[in-house]
């Protein structure tokens, strides 16, 4: 499997960023970690095993990203708008550095964000932003919730940063014609902690008539053992 490593300097972040690239032609993917997870976690968690004989066939290349999250919804440290300043520095840099370079190697189809657990946060988080980018979201285990991260603190940025806040008030006919085109999988564990989160998106996105697979894994945890089997299932052939 053809495997590379690319670091550069995100003058959106400020600071030198890392990502790792699996394969050589086929749709894109962009994964995202889990909560302060780092760029080779999918790796070394699994999931590109999982995937490694639809990457060798030419099927995807997958992008990992990193994440910093503990500099911006993790960060007690700062105010938490500038948890949320931080978290939109990272949401620009993904969409404006790190996609170009996974389209730029991959060869046509849709664009698919996926993630787990924060990682699936953060692909409805980001992907509901940019229905035009992303063209299928998929989520393992996420939970959508911004609140906990925040100290209760609200403002416009707050609000237009989390998905459950937004997608209430969302009534115009080109975001919501264009949001419907988007493929969306939100699949959680039977006994995951976060599947009250997953079927109340469900439910919001389907009040708003936009369509999206609620997917309960039967018998299923919050765990990468789980994850692996649903982005088998979610990425196939």
């Amino acid at each position: 499997m053809n495997r590379e490593y690319h670091r550069w300097y995100s003058s959106r972040l400020g600071r030198d960023m890392e990502v790792l690239l699996f394969g050589h032609s086929g749709e894109p993917v962009l994964l995202l970690p889990t909560s302060k997870g780092r760029f080779y976690q999918a790796e070394d968690f699994g999931l590109i095993g999982a995937l490694a004989d639809r990457i060798q066939a030419g099927r995807y290349v997958v992008v990992c990203a990193d994440s910093v999250d503990e500099e911006s919804w993790f960060n007690t440290s700062i105010h938490p708008h500038d948890r949320v300043a931080r978290h939109d520095a990272y949401e620009q840099y993904l969409v404006h550095e790190v996609v170009p370079l996974l389209m730029s190697r991959s060869t046509g189809g849709r664009l698919t964000l996926g993630g787990c657990s924060f990682g699936g946060f953060h692909t409805y988080n980001i992907g509901l932003r940019h229905p035009n980018t992303f063209r299928r979201l998929l989520s393992m285990g996420g939970k959508f919730e911004t609140e906990d991260f925040l100290d209760g603190h609200q403002d416009e940025s707050v609000y237009y940063h989390s998905c459950m806040q937004w997608l209430p008030g969302v009534s115009d006919t080109a975001q919501l014609t264009a949001l419907r085109r988007v493929e969306m999988v939100l699949a959680v564990g039977e006994h995951d902690f976060c599947r009250p989160s997953n079927e109340n998106l469900s439910k919001l996105l389907w009040s708003k008539d936009i369509g999206n697979h609620l997917a309960i894994w039967w018998g299923g945890t919050h765990d990468w053992p789980v994850w692996r089997q649903m982005i088998q299932h979610y990425l196939p052939w």
